[in-house]
């Protein structure tokens, strides 16, 4: 059932042929000036659409419910960035210093929508809960992902966060879904009837971003400089990540006595990791050959989860 899910994700098979273009083509360095505005462009209209879709009166019904929504924002981007930290710095000496704060940013990010609420609803989870929670996560992590990672050591790399970085935060993620959120009452028709049409432009502009990205890794010698040695550390910190998460944030929700189908909502909520928000953040904040490293660890992040979540929400469906 999990390797079924994972070969029919289109999402996930965009993601791998993204990879494969930029090992047979990468972006060189005389296209990259119009592939980085290509990919600024495709940002700015993917958040423009997410305001769109995120209805106001969903955010003012989650925020009402705060005894599960503020806990979940402090694992999200508490627990789980602290965590992303520790292996970021276990990593160091075992795989390249790039991927190891790679994790760090992992750990940074917001839930990813999609997932979260599909897996919840088939675990038997609070399916309304869990897409305006995920979104609220979602929102939040435009605000909170880059101070989070600053603040926790993001910046000791050679990954760093300047002033150019917060305006094309501001310019390319927060103003296009501020407009978005104002014009939603003119453009939600369109959007419901078009919804499976603009879904592909999220995967498209992942996928580039991921591309453009990945080209300046295999530019700077990826293959070169992660041998097989870092590749099983890679996995393997990859796996204790994901474990944590899932035993982390399922403990965290019965702590705080939640009802059962909240407390699952919780559980997928507090792990899947957002390639929506992750991958075109680091497009625009770094250039090719950073970012293109910074990303491996969520990649291989998402492709786990996938293959983790299926079986844990059929057993969470068939133990409730």
């Amino acid at each position: 059932m999990a390797l079924r899910t994972v070969l029919s994700d289109p999402m996930l098979r965009m993601l791998a042929l993204a990879v494969l273009l930029a090992v047979i083509i990468p972006v060189g360095s005389q296209t990259r000036p119009a592939a980085d505005l290509l990919v600024s462009a495709g940002v700015f209209v993917l958040f423009l659409l997410n305001g769109m879709r995120i209805a106001r009166s969903e955010i003012r019904l989650g925020l009402r419910n705060w005894r599960f929504l503020l806990p979940l924002l402090l694992w999200v981007f508490g627990a789980m960035a602290l965590a992303g930290m520790a292996l970021s710095s276990l990593g160091q000496g075992l795989i390249p210093p790039l991927i190891a704060v790679g994790f760090l940013y992992l750990g940074s990010l917001p839930s990813t929508v999609q997932s979260a609420t599909s897996y919840s609803a088939l675990a038997g989870g609070n399916l309304g809960l869990s897409v305006i929670s995920a979104a609220l996560v979602n929102i939040a992590g435009i605000f909170v992902t880059v101070p989070v990672f600053f603040l926790l050591g993001g910046t000791g790399s050679e990954a760093q966060i300047g002033w150019e970085s917060a305006e094309r935060i501001l310019l390319i993620l927060l103003l296009p879904f501020v407009i978005g959120q104002i014009v939603q009452g003119w453009t939600r028709d369109f959007i419901a009837r078009h919804g499976r049409h603009i879904i592909w432009i999220d995967r498209l502009v992942i996928a580039l971003a991921v591309y453009v990205a990945f080209s300046g890794a295999v530019e700077q010698g990826i293959w070169q400089r992660v041998d097989a040695s870092a590749w099983t550390w890679l996995g393997g910190m990859v796996a204790v990540f994901l474990l944590f998460g899932h035993l982390g944030s399922w403990v965290v929700a019965g702590a705080l006595r939640l009802p059962r189908p909240d407390r699952i909502s919780f559980l997928f909520a507090g792990t899947q990791k957002s390639t929506a928000v992750g991958v075109p953040l680091a497009a625009i904040l770094f250039p090719p050959e950073i970012a293109g490293f910074l990303v491996v660890p969520l990649m291989l992040y998402h492709l786990t989860q996938l293959v983790v979540a299926a079986p844990v929400a059929g057993a969470l469906r068939r133990a409730g």
